[in-house]
């Protein structure tokens, strides 16, 4: 079980080199952390963009463009399908998002003709080293489904599963959280909550342990859960939490970061290849470890 970034990447270390298609690479955070990640060995990447701007940025950072294949697009949207296709194609095996929109990359991977979808729903991870706590913690989804019904987050209950198992989490433990830790029929959340630590017990989600309705607090403390009489499988051992909705999770996500200093990584899941998707605003390093995770679930092959 991998239990900090650094263990993550020294794990990716044994992986690599995987070959990286970055859309829009023109960025200095975009090209240091694939730089790191080519020096440490992860990947080799394709640099997918403006190639005059990409070697004008490399060479002002004292990276030499010679190391890199680059293929010249300097319109975003075709920089996009592009380096869609070469995952498509199998030229490269994981996808990063550069300078670029979220929602113009995903416009190439979810089209039909070009694009990565399966018949597993896109969900986004978003995994953190918070200080204090003894394992990682990945929240899903802030990013990517804005509302998920009770089947959609069986499917991000899933794909988040078979995630954790990239990091080493035989059985990663999954809170469903919730503003109370009852089953109240006048909150749907907790109803569904409920009814997705059903379905895992039925065998309808598998590979982990899931429990709901929890509290944010009697999820991550055992202290927090005794003091409120409740019995959890994953009380104080969380590796996964489930937020209600896309606003929670990216308001949890960014407060981590902002306030308790958090070091976040995150990949989209459910495509035929692992999505390297961070924020513009995330830090080189933050994205370093990103690909180090891309690399982790790359190695596990298309589930």
């Amino acid at each position: 079980m991998l239990k900090t970034f650094n263990e993550v990447l020294n794990k990716a270390k044994e992986y690599g080199p995987k070959k990286m298609a970055v859309a829009s690479a023109g960025a200095e955070d975009v090209l240091k952390a694939v730089e790191a990640a080519r020096k440490e060995g992860l990947t080799d990447s394709i640099l997918v963009g403006d190639k005059k701007e990409i070697i004008q940025i490399a060479e002002k950072m004292g990276i030499d463009p010679a190391n890199y294949e680059i293929i010249d697009k300097p319109d975003k949207t075709e920089t996009a399908r592009c380096a869609v296709e070469l995952v498509r194609n199998k030229k490269a095996s994981i996808l990063m998002k550069g300078m670029m929109g979220t929602a113009r990359l995903l416009q190439a991977v979810l089209d039909k003709e070009i694009g990565l979808r399966t018949n597993r729903l896109l969900s986004h991870v978003y995994t953190l080293e918070v200080k204090n706590y003894n394992r990682l913690l990945t929240m899903t989804d802030g990013a990517m489904n804005i509302s998920p019904d009770l089947k959609q987050k069986a499917q991000i209950i899933q794909n988040a599963i078979y995630y954790a198992h990239s990091l080493g989490i035989e059985k990663p433990k999954v809170a469903v959280v919730a503003a109370i830790e009852l089953v109240n029929p006048d909150m749907p959340v907790t109803v569904d909550a409920a009814c997705l630590a059903k379905m895992s017990e039925r065998g309808q989600i598998v590979g982990g342990i899931v429990d709901g309705p929890l509290g944010f607090d009697n999820a991550i403390s055992k202290e927090a859960a005794a003091h409120k009489g409740i019995e959890s499988p994953v009380s104080g051992e969380v590796d996964i939490v489930l937020v209600p909705n896309i606003e929670s999770g990216n308001i949890f996500a960014k407060g981590l970061v902002y306030l308790a200093k958090a070091v976040p990584a995150g990949l989209l899941l459910g495509a035929k290849a692992p999505v390297v998707l961070v924020s513009r605003s995330d830090s080189a390093q933050s994205k370093l470890y990103s690909i180090a995770l891309g690399v982790l679930m790359s190695e596990m092959g298309e589930i």
